[in-house]
C-alpha cells in the first residue's frame, strides 16, 4: 500500500499555512498520535518517492539537506529509511546542532546512533560553494528538508546562499513539503527558492502552488503524502 499518489485537483485539497498548522494540532492534541509519529509517517512516505526517483540501481548516492525545524525531522526520517534501503546517504545539517530541538533532534539523535554521516555546513556564506559542490560530487538525487511552509518574509543571505548553491548542482531535487525559501501561501520566492524535479506535500497541496504562474516549475512533479490519518 502506497501512502503517496500523484496531486490531483478533483481528489486533493489545499490547505493555507494555518490550515495545516491546524490540522496538525489537530491530529497531535485531538486523536492523540504523537507530533514524532506524524513526522516517520511524513518521512517514510517522501523516502519511498525518493527510491522510486532513485529507480533500481541501490548503489545511488543522497544528499540530505536539514534545516533545524521541523522539515529537517522530516529530512533526518528519510536519512533513516534509505540508509536501511541501502541508499549511500548523506546528511547536510544546515544549522548548528544547538537549534535542533523536540522530534528533529530525536530522530537527528536517531541517525547519529545510526552513524548515518553527518556533515554540519560552515556558516559563512561565502564558504558554502565549495563547501556544497565538494559534498555532493557524484550524488545522484538532492533532498531539500531546509525550510518548510511555516517561512514568512525575507531569507537571510545565508538561505539565499545556500539554496542558490544547491540549484548550481544541477542534481534532481526532491523537495520536502514545500521547496524552500516558497511561500507557501503566496507562491513567491523569498527572493529565491529550490528549483525541484519533485515536491512531496504532506496532506494536501499548498495554495502558493498555484497562485503564481512561475510556481509550477520549481515544484517538479507534485505528489500529496499521508502522514497517518485523514480527518
Amino acid at each position: 500500500m502506497s501512502f503517496w499518489q500523484p496531486y490531483n485537483k478533483t481528489l486533493h485539497r489545499i490547505l493555507t499555512r494555518q490550515q495545516v498548522r491546524d490540522y496538525d494540532a489537530w491530529a497531535i492534541q485531538q486523536m492523540g498520535i504523537p507530533g514524532v509519529v506524524l513526522m516517520e509517517n511524513a518521512g517514510r512516505s517522501a523516502a519511498e518517492i525518493a527510491l522510486t526517483m532513485l529507480g533500481p540501481n541501490r548503489d545511488s548516492e543522497v544528499g540530505i539537506f536539514c534545516g533545524a525545524g521541523n522539515n529537517g525531522g522530516d529530512g533526518f526520517v528519510i536519512a533513516r529509511h534509505l540508509a536501511n534501503s541501502g541508499v549511500t546517504v548523506k546528511i547536510i545539517c544546515c544549522a548548528v546542532r544547538e537549534k535542533m530541538t523536540g522530534d528533529a533532534l530525536i530522530n537527528l539523535t536517531i541517525c547519529e546512533k545510526m552513524a548515518v554521516p553527518i556533515v554540519w555546513l560552515e556558516q559563512p556564506e561565502n564558504t558554502l560553494y565549495p563547501q556544497i559542490h565538494g559534498l555532493c560530487k557524484g550524488y545522484h538525487l538532492i533532498v531539500d528538508a531546509i525550510l518548510g511552509t511555516g517561512l514568512k518574509g525575507e531569507l537571510s543571505s545565508f538561505y539565499v546562499a545556500l539554496i542558490s548553491c544547491i540549484n548550481s548542482l544541477k542534481i534532481p531535487i526532491l523537495a520536502i513539503d514545500i521547496p524552500s525559501g516558497l511561500d507557501c501561501d503566496l507562491g513567491i520566492p523569498l527572493p529565491v527558492c529550490i528549483e525541484a524535479a519533485a515536491t512531496v506535500s504532506f496532506v494536501a497541496a499548498k495554495p502558493g502552488f498555484f497562485e503564481n504562474g512561475k510556481t509550477l516549475p520549481v515544484l517538479g512533479d507534485l505528489y500529496i503524502a499521508s502522514i497517518g490519518i485523514v480527518d
